[in-house]
């Protein structure tokens, strides 16, 4: 109970003395702080230069006495940064400011931070007595977007507001705002863009896509903020008075997950997540818990888990290196072998055992393909950007029914259906997961069993969003990774799909600028040219690709 926080060193004995015995004073629960209690708090900061402080609990005993500089106060752990978002903390910080000045940048951000129930600033005259009080206190989300509330009165004598009405009303508004968040059940996040490179149009767009993603993964989206920078923060990539400025926002929107449109380094995710006690996602994890969702067959279980693994593996971060796994001999008899290298060791194995068993699917899938290519049908893989109506198209043309979902990355695994052209010729039509800007390596890699089903394919069908605002970036998106995959050599059909959200100029305007096929996959039209055009590919006996089909680029 005698023990002194903060910035002891330095005061005489007497001043010691004189604060430990702060620890035996008592407010009534009803008031900030009683005119006794202040007068103490003054007079000791008018004896040490310094500020002076203590943390009260609902009870109104002295929980913590600290002691600062002339200009702020360093609280000591009282626990994890964010003590819950029904309740506040239970206690109520009242310290002195020696010119008198009201609250600081520093006092509201410790109110927000460790949810205090309240901050108080005791003025301290040139005598030595108490003057003004200024205190704050937290809001719930509210239309004009303020975090605090903060007000003064002349003097500790006058009539303070009644504390423990105060409180039972604030925390009655925090449960009611926190129910109301709660009504679908999913987990709560603030987006968060950084634009690096001064392009704040592209910036927005990719949030508006990372929102998309967040849907998909079952994810409410609270808030969104888009930072722009010179270049990222190598400690919390916004910067630390950004990042406070998110911890607020998800105290008063309920959210507790930050999703971030930029990959994080393990550094970066640990420092963010021990700041904000909030779940810390970047783009690339967002995505990866997205496809772990939606895989359905066994193989495709197998390369969500495999991408997953290579993403953890450089992220379980080493605590201590004089504790790691030595070699034997002279020397190399220690401690052994560490948890964490065990960890990192079993991740390994896992990851080889994964890739072989990748391997087999790889090779399976060849013998099939290859059976297949004795029957002699020719093989179309419909690809393109995530939600551009793959699926759908897939349906319209071979009457099926697989899943359709108004949401990115609504199917993973690859279907395969016979289509019937006009002139009764047969050929196999495959839809592929789609693509993303920025699709993550490790994916890339450990679906290459399942991309390897675009070798085969003599055209690709390049669907593209016709109504999206971003489609040219979408298909340079699309066109980048067909390109990493050895693929930009195979003959492609653009087919513009959603053209019933355009006006027949546009849809004119578009196929004279950029060629292809205009379809509406979900109404239906536009299939019979579709179809014709792709068998005019197959069976031109001139080989001259119709308008709109990008040919091989000739050897060299």
């Amino acid at each position: 109970m005698n023990t002194l926080y903060g910035n002891t060193s330095g005061l005489k004995a007497r001043d010691l003395r004189l604060l430990r015995n702060t620890y035996r004073r008592q407010v009534s629960p009803h008031e900030i702080v009683s005119p006794e209690l202040a007068s103490h708090l003054t007079e000791l900061s008018h004896l040490t230069k310094r500020q002076v402080g203590v943390l009260l609990d609902r009870k109104g005993e002295v929980e913590y006495v600290i002691v600062g500089d002339a200009h702020r106060l360093e609280l000591p752990d009282i626990g994890r940064a964010r003590a819950g978002q029904l309740r506040l903390r239970g206690l109520r910080l009242v310290h002195t400011h020696l010119k008198s000045e009201p609250l600081t940048k520093d006092d509201l951000t410790d109110l927000a931070l460790l949810r205090l129930d309240m901050v108080a600033a005791v003025g301290v005259l040139a005598d030595g007595l108490p003057g003004p009080l200024h205190y704050g206190q937290l809001l719930p989300t509210n239309g004009e977007g303020a975090f605090w509330r903060t007000e003064s009165l002349p003097s500790v004598h006058a009539a303070q507001p009644d504390l423990v009405a105060n409180l039972a009303a604030l925390e009655d508004e925090f449960a009611r705002a926190s129910l109301a968040h709660k009504v679908d059940g999913n987990e709560r996040a603030v987006l968060v863009g950084v634009c690096l490179d001064g392009d704040r149009a592209r910036a927005r767009a990719s949030l508006v896509e990372l929102a998309e993603l967040a849907k998909s993964a079952g994810v409410t989206v609270q808030d969104e903020v888009l930072q722009q920078r010179r270049e990222a923060d190598p400690r919390y990539l916004i910067g630390r008075g950004k990042l406070e400025e998110l911890n607020l926002r998800s105290m008063q929107t309920g959210a507790d997950v930050l999703v971030f449109d930029h990959d994080l380094s393990a550094s970066q995710g640990r420092h963010i997540s021990e700041s904000t006690s909030l779940k810390v996602l970047d783009r690339t994890q967002l995505i990866l818990d997205i496809f772990a969702q939606r895989a359905q067959s066994a193989d495709g279980r197998l390369q969500v888990e495999l991408a997953q693994l290579k993403y953890l593996l450089p992220r379980l971060a080493q605590s201590d290196d004089s504790l790691s796994r030595l070699a034997g001999g002279i020397g190399g008899r220690g401690p052994g072998e560490t948890k964490l290298e065990i960890d990192r060791r079993r991740v390994r194995d896992r990851i080889t055992a994964l890739e072989r068993r990748i391997d087999q699917l790889t090779r399976e899938r060849s013998v099939r393909r290859a059976a297949r290519g004795r029957r002699g049908l020719p093989v179309i893989s419909i690809v393109g950007y995530t939600n551009a109506g793959k699926s759908t198209l897939l349906n319209a043309l071979t009457q099926s029914n697989v899943l359709v979902e108004n949401k990115l990355f609504a199917t993973l695994d690859p279907t395969s259906r016979r289509l019937r052209f006009p002139r009764e010729r047969e050929v196999i039509i495959t839809d592929t997961v789609g693509f993303i800007r920025d699709l993550p390596k490790d994916l890339v890699n450990a679906f290459r069993a399942t991309l390897e089903e675009l070798g085969d394919a003599s055209l690709l069908l390049h669907v593209v969003d016709a109504a999206d605002p971003a489609r040219d970036a979408q298909i340079e998106a699309v066109e980048s990774i067909l390109s990493t995959l050895g693929l930009g050599r195979t003959p492609k059909l653009m087919v513009w799909n959603k053209v019933d959200r355009l006006t027949p100029a546009e849809v004119e305007d578009l196929l004279r600028v950029k060629g292809g096929v205009a379809v509406s996959a979900m109404r239906r039209q536009g299939l019979d040219v579709l179809l014709e055009k792709a068998e005019r590919t197959f069976y031109a006996e001139s080989g001259i690709p119709e308008l709109g089909l990008s040919a091989p680029a000739p050897e060299p």
